[in-house]
């Protein structure tokens, strides 16, 4: 059965960058002075999702400058920047929230455009928000299937009313999946912990998930133990095959579960880092800009 869901963008990333003094990404672990970017064997198989060129402008503001980022199957990519980089633009523009001004988005090497986020879910992109998305009026399993009820026809296939039981069951074992304890899914969201509410949008997401999941912020208002329950559960969707988009600003978790960490600075994605050959303080080096002027001065 096809997924698909409706949510709010967070919008709450839109940057201001001051000139236009960045240079091309750096796909090199450790650039040295006058090193180009490495080349890496061509893949066998396109990216489940791609971002070429994109930019992003609001009059004279440019929120993102010439983005290029690929997720591919069973990857985790962390996006780091410091507050006002462009990461939340990046994100909204992803799962449809946001148009770009230019640039293009692709789906298994294919142009697509996305005109609203009901657009991107029916792609199979899913995005847990800062917001979390949620109806605190609603229990727990109206809240996973937000959008997208089941539904069981009524006489002559006409009218019907909604599947309670399978929509129910369904949401206990799709939130089985974050680990994190929760009441019983006819609980109100309201009621919940932040903690709790959490788990919800993330095991929703997952559970929707098909082709890449977006995740903005999802362990901000967890606590240290639910935080490494979150980091398996992410690592569990990417050894399935659906790549993981992960913007964070928890660094140690970031460092020790994503494949690749790329750093925004300005609007412009200025490292493709892997944290096999780098360590936490050369990443916030390039959060920074740091090590950006560094590699100026060398040249």
């Amino acid at each position: 059965m096809e997924r698909d869901t409706a949510g709010s963008p967070d919008g709450s990333d839109e940057t201001v960058a001051p000139g236009d003094a960045a240079p091309a990404a750096s796909q090199s672990a450790k650039p040295s002075a006058g090193d180009g970017p490495e080349t890496a064997p061509a893949p066998t198989e396109p990216p489940r999702v791609e971002i070429r060129n994109v930019t992003k402008r609001y009059g004279s503001v440019h929120a993102l400058r010439g983005a290029d980022l690929s997720l591919r199957t069973g990857e985790i990519v962390g996006l780091v920047g410091d507050n006002g980089a462009g990461k939340s633009t990046l994100v909204n523009i992803i799962s449809g929230a946001l148009q770009p001004t230019s640039g293009e988005i692709l789906i298994d090497g294919s142009p697509v455009s996305f005109k609203t986020p009901i657009d991107a879910r029916h792609a199979g992109i899913e995005t847990v928000y800062q917001d979390l998305a949620l109806a605190n009026d609603l229990n727990i399993w109206a809240n996973m299937f937000l959008g997208r009820e089941r539904t069981v026809s009524g006489p002559l296939g006409k009218l019907g009313w909604l599947d309670r039981g399978a929509m129910s069951r369904q949401s206990v074992e799709d939130l089985k999946q974050t680990k994190i304890r929760i009441p019983s899914v006819a609980s109100r969201v309201g009621r919940l912990s932040g903690g709790q509410r959490q788990a919800v949008a993330v095991g929703r997401a997952v559970a929707w998930g098909s082709r890449v999941v977006l995740m903005d912020e999802p362990t901000a208002a967890l606590g240290v133990e639910q935080q490494e329950k979150v980091g398996e559960l992410i690592k569990t969707v990417a050894e399935s095959g659906t790549p993981v988009l992960l913007i964070s600003h928890n660094l140690p978790q970031v460092y020790s579960i994503c494949t690749r960490v790329v750093v925004l600075f300005h609007g412009r994605i200025i490292a493709d880092l892997k944290p096999a050959e780098v360590d936490i303080d050369e990443i916030v080096g390039w959060i920074t800009g740091s090590s950006l002027i560094a590699k100026e001065m060398a040249k």
